[in-house]
């Protein structure tokens, strides 16, 4: 599995979620409330996505660790 690969494009996603975050929060249109309603599913989706590549490095280094115990 390329890891390295998966790692970059959520690298990429979390960048342009910041990128909104901080609008979000520079938009002096906005009181707290609303801020707060715009900025919390862009945080969680974050959360979302570390927790997915955790995730994705643990079944990989399992399945390594199989295959390494196969072939002894």
């Amino acid at each position: 599995m390329e890891i390295k690969f998966i790692e970059s494009k959520i690298d990429e996603v979390i960048k342009e979620l910041e990128k909104e975050v901080m609008e979000v929060l520079m938009d002096e249109s906005l009181d707290k409330r609303d801020t707060n309603l715009r900025v919390k599913p862009l945080t969680s989706t974050k959360k979302i996505l570390l927790n997915a590549l955790d995730s994705i490095k643990m079944v990989d280094e399992l399945s390594k660790k199989d295959i390494n115990e196969i072939s002894i």
